[in-house]
């Protein structure tokens, strides 16, 4: 079986436009500078998608677009509420420029960034294999999306020789019960939504932030979760994997609504 290095290579060799799916949530975290910089030397037009734009502000989606659109195509998508399928569609034909045959579009991006739901999300079909498990995509696929459109669906492509568990906690690339510090990886959490968007963090969890850092932040929820051992001491373990958890699915993000759950 080929390596992801040389599943991408090929990928890159075959595609006339490659689009890299992100997390709208953290789109430079999930960019892949290794990936992009081999793309350019190949010659290869390629469109930023990011993904799960239904989680952050507007705001916030237009600030990174137009820092991010300086160098490079944007488009907001979400497959969840089948958003912005159709500005990409425009946008690949627009790229590619192509006129007496079919746009072959290669597909990259970390695991679960939900590049497989993009192209259904194109396509109007359920042609591409989706799961919530990461790395459920095992090999190249082809995808036929009509109006001259040809996907090529890849294995998430991860940074080469990296290894960041708090990436992959953040990603949902591993689920809190997998993780060796899901107490970090929960304080990363709580610093991205504290700095972008502080208020929907303390929505969320019925909480007030004034100086406090990640972890004392961290504690805060713990206690209102009312997740304490013996003396009323705060298990920051439950806490985090609870966070890390809302995260994961989607229920904590950089809007603030509280489920009540």
């Amino acid at each position: 079986m080929k390596s992801n290095r040389s599943m991408f290579r090929d990928v890159v060799a075959k595609a006339d436009v490659l689009i890299e799916v992100v997390d709208a949530r953290f789109p430079d975290k999930t960019r892949n500078s290794e990936a992009e910089e081999e793309i350019r030397r190949a010659g290869r037009s390629f469109i930023i998608v990011m993904n799960k734009c239904d989680l952050v502000p507007k705001e916030k989606l237009e600030k990174d677009k137009s820092r991010l659109s300086k160098s490079v195509p944007v488009v907001f998508v979400s497959s969840k509420e089948r958003y912005g399928t159709t500005m990409l569609r425009h946008k690949i034909l627009e790229v590619a420029n192509i006129r007496d045959r079919d746009i072959v579009v290669g597909c990259i991006g970390y695991p679960n960034t939900g590049k497989s739901s993009v192209i259904n999300g194109v396509t109007g079909k359920c042609k591409a294999s989706t799961s919530s498990i990461s790395g459920h995509t095992k090999g190249v696929q082809i995808i036929n999306a009509g109006s001259r459109i040809v996907f090529i669906d890849t294995p998430g492509v991860i940074p080469f020789d990296e290894h960041d568990e708090y990436m992959q906690g953040m990603l949902g690339i591993k689920d809190a019960t997998h993780l060796k510090d899901p107490i970090g990886v929960a304080m990363k959490i709580i610093e991205l939504l504290a700095s972008d968007n502080k208020t929907s963090i303390e929505a969320f969890y019925d909480i007030k932030i004034n100086d406090e850092n990640s972890y004392e932040i961290l504690e805060m929820i713990g206690v209102q979760r009312n997740f304490l051992k013996r003396k009323g001491l705060v298990d920051e373990t439950r806490a985090a994997i609870r966070i890390i958890n809302d995260w994961q699915k989607g229920i904590l993000s950089m809007h603030g609504t509280d489920p009540k759950k």
